[in-house]
């Protein structure tokens, strides 16, 4: 399995196939019992850190505003908060969030939660980040609107991706390639779908043979 830098890679696989454990041994949670693991092409025993990293559920501290769940990793890191704060209210503003700096969590909507988890994960300053199911939670309206957000600020992240999710629509709509997960074995889907990307593809005919052909794979699997 190879991600390469800037990319946005999905992995999905029947439940048990091994996805969060994968995460877990990227992280440094978990070592492997055979192969190896590199970052940047180099092995490293010590890999905790290194990494961003974003469950399904946000994990927002709430006591805590939305700049002050932002800037937990700056925290975290003993960075000047002061000096970087006219840098993390553009990062807001880019997230639509920029009106509700000084909101608690518990009253912003699921969306917006899971906007301010995933800059928090931005803030970590890591190149690769890695998302585990961070859309599984919400209901499908607010997913679809979170699919077309993510979509537009895409490009100009700058940012690798490794992404888990059970949601085959979404799998192919957000990402450059697939790695299906199977009982002993990977198999890796390229996704041609041009760049930049609208959440109507979902509806054109090379969408949905794509996704009837993830159907097939995993239901062959199971």
């Amino acid at each position: 399995m190879d991600v390469q830098a800037g990319e946005f890679v999905s992995v999905i696989g029947a439940s048990g196939s091994g996805k969060s454990t994968l995460f877990k041994l990227i992280t440094g949670l978990l070592e492997p019992e055979q192969g190896e693991i590199k970052m940047n092409g180099v092995k490293t025993g010590n890999r905790l850190g290194m990494v961003g990293y974003m469950p399904q559920k946000d994990l927002l501290l709430p006591w805590q505003t939305v700049v002050d769940n932002v800037c937990l990793p700056l925290e975290v890191m003993k960075e000047n908060r002061r000096q970087v704060l006219p840098d993390i209210r553009e990062w807001l503003a880019r997230f639509g969030l920029g009106d509700v700096e000084h909101a608690y969590p518990d009253e912003l909507s699921g969306g917006m939660r899971q906007r301010v988890a995933f800059l928090r994960t931005i803030m970590t300053g890591k190149e690769l980040l890695l998302l585990d199911e961070p859309f599984g939670a919400l209901d499908s309206l607010t997913k679809r609107n979170m699919h077309s957000w993510l979509l537009g600020l895409w490009g100009n992240l700058q940012k690798t991706v490794l992404f888990i999710t059970h949601d085959l629509e979404e799998a192919i709509l957000l990402s450059d390639r697939i790695y299906l997960l199977e009982k002993d074995s990977i198999q890796e889907i390229n996704v041609s779908l041009p760049r930049p990307r609208e959440a109507e593809i979902i509806y054109q005919s090379e969408f949905i043979a794509m996704r009837k052909e993830l159907e097939r794979l995993i239901q062959h699997e199971t």
